[in-house]
């Protein structure tokens, strides 16, 4: 669809015929310049974006930032995008790679500690008793738990997108369900 043909249509019937258009016809016509097109899939693939970028870093304002960069990037390099792939694993690739270079800047290795609106955002959202066990983790084990279980990379693609061996990869996980398993036990037994 053209900018042209995007323009034409009225406001509430845009927004009737974007929500029924696929991925696919909605870059072509973010390609072709069309705003509506364009703020279309940002609506659509925030919330998956959003929450790959906060499985990683722990942190809501840091997660809406590293979002919203991801998904300005993906939006600047729409020319790049394979359009025989599905759109919705591209933009949270570019997110999570955004994840983990703000890690790597950070440098660190520790527990992200929650700040005061995060502890009161949670009161108000609570998490699930393996979300909450996740975050938990480690860094090195919380990348690899989230990237294989929940985004549904493979141990290799994990591997390479942290530039380490698939047995690291491997045995990270390893460690991470066995610590996983340990705390939800734990968890049942307190709640019990």
């Amino acid at each position: 669809m053209s900018r042209d043909a995007f323009s034409a249509l009225g406001r509430r019937q845009l927004d009737v015929t974007l929500g029924g258009l696929d991925d696919l016809t909605l870059v072509e016509g973010a390609r072709a310049g069309s705003r509506e097109a364009a703020g279309e899939l940002f609506r659509r693939h925030w919330e998956p974006v959003w929450k790959a970028a906060y499985a990683l870093v722990g942190r809501r304002a840091l997660a809406d930032d590293i979002a919203q960069e991801a998904l300005v990037r993906a939006f600047g390099a729409l020319e790049q995008f394979d359009a025989t792939r599905p759109l919705g694993p591209w933009l949270k690739r570019i997110a999570v790679n955004r994840a983990i270079d703000e890690l790597r800047s950070e440098r660190r290795l520790r527990l992200v500690e929650p700040t005061e609106s995060d502890q009161a955002a949670e009161r108000r959202e609570p998490d699930d008793a393996i979300v909450a066990a996740v975050r938990g983790l480690d860094v090195g084990k919380r990348l690899v738990v989230v990237m294989h279980f929940w985004l549904g990379y493979t141990v290799t693609e994990v591997a390479d997108a942290l530039a380490v061996p698939a047995g690291t990869v491997a045995s990270r996980l390893s460690r991470a369900l066995a610590q996983l398993r340990a705390d939800l036990e734990v968890e049942r037994a307190d709640s019990a």
